[in-house]
This record gives structure tokens, sequence and C-alpha cells, in this order.
């Protein structure tokens, strides 16, 4: 890809990546995800993110000192989520726009995301959200959130709350750890299971209300705390994080699409 003019005026630089192509049916980016490099420095991140042999990209990169790269143009699929799903979609590359946060992860010394980095990431949202919109808060996500089996970023560290007091995503208090009730975890079944994944299912975490607290179920509850219920992420949906998942669930507006 040659040099493209950047989509927003707070993009620092282009650095085009080959790794892209139209999106699906011309499909419109009605959703924006988050995720972390996962490496040991940005350098390395950005490197493999512009090469074709890594057949990976996303539209930008945000470093810790706030300034932002893009890669790909928003106008088209970067390949960022991988085998994901959301809401019952699967082609999460052809609806979204992908933003890499610097970030050694949770395999090099997962970091606190700084300030500075965490304010140009809000600037960059609603960048895309003031150009894109409408786009529901809800739709805003990590990528452990599309893809709960294989990823845990951006992570447990990640403001979320701070975005959502910046008005980009969704966000509710968590319900207090020590809340009285019924907790579920793996082994379970029946029909309080099929209810909890029913739950998840509405709003918009990829599993099968079959009753059965299985692998997967245990991998969307630690995703859903990673994001929503971040002082204890150990998979086994408590009160808090049932109450939690009801309260985003009462307060998501009404879809935009």
């Amino acid at each position: 890809m040659t040099l493209f003019q950047p989509d927003s005026f707070i993009v620092a630089d282009v650095l085009p990546s080959p790794n892209f192509d139209a999106r699906a049916d011309d499909r419109l980016p009605d959703l924006i995800l988050l995720h972390y490099t996962g490496m040991q420095t940005g350098e390395a991140a950005l490197a493999r993110l512009t090469s074709a042999e890594s057949k990976v990209s996303s539209h930008y990169v945000v470093f810790e000192d706030g300034r932002i790269f893009q890669c790909v143009p928003e106008s088209l699929r970067a390949w960022h989520a991988g085998v994901s799903s959301w809401a019952g979609e699967t082609d999460i590359n052809s609806c979204s726009i992908g933003i890499e946060i610097v970030n050694p992860g949770h395999e090099f010394g997962y970091a606190e995301f700084p300030l500075r980095q965490t304010a140009a990431v809000i600037a960059l949202c609603k960048s895309i959200l003031t150009r894109r919109g409408p786009i529901s808060p809800d739709r805003v996500l990590g990528h452990s959130d599309v893809a709960p089996s294989r990823k845990m970023d951006p992570g447990e560290k990640f403001p979320w709350e701070l975005l959502h007091n910046s008005g980009v995503g969704h966000w509710v208090r968590p319900a207090e750890l020590n809340v009285e009730g019924t907790t579920l975890r793996p082994g379970d079944s029946g029909e309080l299971v099929t209810r909890l994944q029913r739950a998840f299912r509405l709003y918009g975490y990829g599993v099968d209300d079959h009753g059965e607290y299985d692998n997967k179920t245990v991998d969307v509850v630690a995703a859903f705390q990673r994001h929503f219920r971040p002082a204890r992420v150990d998979g086994i949906a408590d009160p808090s994080t049932m109450l939690t998942l009801g309260r985003l669930i009462e307060t998501r507006s009404a879809p935009l699409r």
C-alpha cells in the first residue's frame, strides 16, 4: 500500500501495512475493537503489523507517549480480530476499526496504561465516533470480548471506566465483591446456568445456552470480568458478576443498527 491521508488529524504519522482487503459487502464499520500489542516494544509491534509475512494489521497503533500511527485506512478491512464473534457476527474485521495499544501484555510483564496513552485512545475513539457514528456504546469492545477463549487483551488493567466517563463505551459501576447470592461455577448445570448463558449472549458474547458450565462459559465469564468487573478475574459467576451483567443489560441503549 502506498501512503494515504490519515482519517484523523490527531494521527502523528502514516505507516502503511500491506495486510488489508475490502470490507465484506462494503460494510461500514460500527464497532471499535481495542487490543494491546503484547510485544516487548512498540517498535517491534509496529514492524509486525506492517510486515507482509505476519498477515496481521490494525488501523491504528497508540504508543505510551500518546503518539498515534495509522496503518490501514478506516474504509478498508484490517486483519486484527482473528476468529471472533459478537452479537452473532463472525466477520468482526469487516464491521470494526482496530486499535492496537502498545503494552507488553500478560506474557511480558503486563503494565499499567499511562494516562497520556489513555487520553490518546479516548481522543482517537471520539474522533471515530464523530466521523463514523452512530456507534452504540456497547460496541466499543476489547479483543477478549470477541475472542474470549483466545485473547486477554486489553486486559483487567485497561481503564474502561475512564473511557466511559469521557464519553466512550458502555460501563456501570461493578457490584461489590461480597454481595450475597447464588454462585455458579465450572461443573454446574441446569436452568440457572442456561439463564446465565442467555444473559451473556443477550449482551453480545458468543456462548450457547446449553446449561453446562463448560470451559467456554468460564472463558466468557473471565472476559466479562476483565472488562466490567476487574477486581477479581476467575471465570466464576459470583453474584457480583451477575449483578453487574444485569445492570449493563438494563442500561444499554437501544441498538443503533
